[in-house]
């Protein structure tokens, strides 16, 4: 009898087990699984110069007009990494249509090392006929622009570079040194200047004021005959701007309400956000996230840098109470990066556009975005710092977000 009672017990517990086991798979699935696609689009407008400016003589008692005359200087300041160039243009005033700048791209910046060129560059200077008056008359022409033959520039204008390495700053000195010349002493009009934007490790515009061997524009026209530096000053600030390629982006599916990826406010936690705020490497943060135990999977969208007009997407898995998180780099940067500064569901559809925020991960000291010799972009080292992650400031005319980038759940 005692047998029997046993039997029954146990027949009654593995039943109840049986049952039990059974109620929870169908909870289990109950909780339907949906598959979305994120995708990150680079909407940026690219410009040809990531700075530009003018620059403005003093005249004196005797010429009330702001050029430079012979004996004075004038100085501008301005930021470039390897490879970029400064160009710009002034009239040689006392002409019809001469005007001074240095040949196509521009004055080099750095040697072959990567090392700045500070001092006297005077050597990189040149004088241009731009062939649309008859030597030193009225008479209109419609010639080429040429190198006016016999004239060494660099007697007439001296430039001395210095070099600021931390924050990549150049400062240009021109000194008008014509003074003494029996046959060249000018003034210097009011001129332009100019640093070309990089893309793929090359300048976006290598002729940005003029072109030797062809006709002038306008634009220059307007300085080489009259010193008037407004038409070129339009033209290029309408053409000036921050421009970025974005890193494949880091997407991470997780429970609860803390983001894994960082923390406003606080110091990286050296999962890799490092990396990929620096370096657009988002691999060694994939690996950790992965680690962690409220986080159900981690995908990378995209597999090379994200240029303007293009676009990376990855498709996901998640269920009703899981959020979701990305990051990915402004390539221009030292270690900025975007991501969701809000919590996310992950069943979300839709733009995430006006919930994405630029973010300082505070490992690097900044540098002019796109003209900064520490950056990745030139392949540079930046100099470290130790500060906590917070949101972009104002220090630089870096576009709006949505100027950037588009983030959208479909």
């Amino acid at each position: 009898m005692k047998k029997y009672l046993f039997a029954v017990a146990a027949i009654a517990l593995v039943s109840t087990a049986l049952v039990s086991c059974s109620n929870d798979d169908e909870e289990e699935m109950m909780v339907p699984t949906t598959t979305s696609t994120i995708s990150f689009q680079n909407v940026l407008e690219p410009k040809d110069f990531v700075e530009s400016g003018t620059f403005v003589g003093m005249g004196n008692e005797e010429v009330n007009a702001p050029v430079v005359l012979p004996g004075q200087s004038i100085s501008f300041t301005f930021h470039a990494g390897k490879g970029q160039a400064l160009m710009f243009a002034t009239m040689y005033g006392a002409s019809k249509d001469w005007f001074f700048a240095p040949e196509n791209p521009g004055i080099k910046l750095y040697d072959d090392k990567g090392v700045a060129m500070t001092g006297d560059v005077s050597s990189q200077i040149k004088l241009w006929d731009n062939g649309t008056k008859v030597g030193m008359t009225d008479e209109k022409e419609n010639a080429n622009i040429m190198m006016v033959p016999e004239v060494d520039a660099s007697k007439l204008m001296k430039l001395e570079l210095g070099y600021t390495a931390g924050s990549s700053e150049f400062k240009l000195t021109i000194t008008n040194t014509s003074g003494g010349s029996s046959m060249h002493e000018t003034p210097f009009s009011p001129g332009v200047w100019a640093i070309s934007n990089v893309f793929g490790g090359k300048l976006l515009n290598e002729m940005p004021f003029y072109e030797a061997g062809k006709k002038s524009n306008a634009e220059i026209t307007a300085i080489a005959q009259m010193g008037d530096n407004e038409p070129l000053n339009k033209k290029i600030s309408a053409n000036t701007g921050i421009i970025t390629g974005i890193s494949p982006a880091v997407v991470v599916v997780y429970t609860g309400d803390v983001n894994p990826i960082y923390e406003l406010g606080k110091k990286d936690a050296g999962m890799g956000l490092k990396n990929l705020a620096q370096m657009g490497d988002g691999s060694v943060l994939k690996a950790s996230l992965e680690k962690m135990p409220n986080v159900k999977k981690v995908y990378i969208a995209g597999n090379a840098p994200i240029a303007p007009n293009e676009e990376a997407e990855v498709q996901f898995e998640a269920t009703e109470n899981d959020h979701i998180a990305y990051a990915t780099m402004f390539g221009y940067s030292n270690d900025w990066f975007y991501a969701n500064d809000a919590v996310i569901p992950a069943t979300f559809t839709g733009d995430l556009t006006a919930q994405t925020g630029l973010f300082d991960d505070g490992t690097a000291v900044n540098q002019y975005p796109g003209a900064g010799n520490a950056q990745g972009l030139f392949t540079g080292m930046p100099e470290m710092e130790d500060q906590p992650i917070m949101k972009v400031d104002n220090m630089f005319p870096v576009p709006a977000t949505n100027k950037v980038i588009k983030v959208t759940i479909k």
